[in-house]
């Protein structure tokens, strides 16, 4: 019998290994997103020029994507991957991240990075340049090559917004771009720090930490204890109050016109309100309580920013950027 049961506890033993291996395989498999399989669009614009390959190699073609932009405008890395070349072709300049067997080029762009330098899916690659022929103030020529074969760049993007205008959409391309260069030159603290804490996970994407997707995160999270007073960060009416899976406890103020732009703020995860719907808030009331409601990890205030009704990132508005 003591030989039965040694055996039993042999077989337990490894049974119990082999669950304690297969959950650590599972985990990395679910949680570590492949830079092959997600990515960032380098430019938030539209696309002004498709990806149309020729037929053959030394005919005319377009080997990549025009994306529209303005001069100035930040350009990230697409995936992840490391910096192989940085210098002028031709009079232009070009950046050229190798994402393992596959690398990317970009053009017109001065480098803010270096050769041998590693660069992390959304790393700012360089400022975009003018000069490139397309219906845009500034366009971003984005190509894909494996070996000596061009590839549609869109091959490194999970589910990027990326679309192409129709032909001679010049004005709604500069229009977009326009729109991207007056927030980057938005005036520091338009809006009052609601919480006074400092982001903790800025605009833009991200790694959801409880989807395990890759998906836009379109605000900021910003550091606050449980319980610590939400203040309005601008003068507005109330045209929101309710639960959401995802928001949790959500306040949306209607703000009206900033700088000439129709601003709605938006306050996530609260503990609770003290506004109702139609109630006019002042800058500096208190609106409610930081808690961790909704789709959240821990207490943290989620606050968000639409201008003309686009999700735009609210920290220069906060003096954080």
């Amino acid at each position: 019998m003591s030989g039965l049961k040694g055996v039993a506890q042999a077989l337990r033993r490894a049974v119990t290994i082999v669950l304690a291996l297969a959950v650590a395989v599972l985990g990395v498999l679910t949680s570590t997103p492949t830079a092959s399989a997600q990515g960032v669009a380098p430019l938030p614009g539209p696309i002004v020029g498709e990806f149309d390959p020729p037929k053959v190699a030394w005919n005319a073609g377009h080997r990549g994507l025009d994306l529209a932009g303005f001069p100035g405008e930040s350009v990230v890395a697409p995936a992840a991957g490391v910096v192989t070349f940085v210098g002028q072709v031709g009079g232009v300049p070009v950046v050229v991240v190798s994402h393992g067997e596959r690398r990317s080029t970009f053009e017109p762009v001065v480098a803010t990075v270096s050769v041998g330098q590693e660069v992390e899916i959304g790393d700012v690659l360089g400022r975009l340049q003018a000069g490139h022929a397309c219906s845009a103030a500034a366009c971003l020529h984005w190509g894909l090559k494996r070996g000596d074969t061009y590839l549609d760049p869109r091959l490194l993007l999970a589910a990027a917004d990326l679309r192409l205008l129709p032909a001679g959409s010049a004005v709604a391309a500069d229009a977009s771009a326009a729109q991207r260069a007056a927030e980057g030159a938005m005036s520091q603290g338009t809006l009052l720090n609601p919480v006074g804490g400092g982001i903790g996970s800025p605009f833009g994407m991200r790694f959801h930490p409880i989807l395990h997707i890759w998906r836009l995160h379109a605000g900021v999270d910003l550091h606050a204890g449980c319980s610590t007073p939400i203040r309005a960060a601008a003068d507005g009416v109330v045209t929101h109050v309710g639960f959401d899976a995802s928001g949790g406890n959500r306040l949306v103020v209607d703000v009206g016109a900033v700088q000439g732009r129709a601003l709605v703020t938006s306050y996530l995860h609260a503990e609770g309100y003290r506004v109702a719907v139609g109630d006019r808030v002042i800058r500096g009331d208190v609106v409610g309580w930081v808690g961790s409601t909704g789709l959240s990890t821990a207490c943290h205030l989620h606050f968000s920013v639409k201008a003309d009704g686009v999700q735009v990132d609210p920290a220069p508005y906060l003096g954080l950027a």
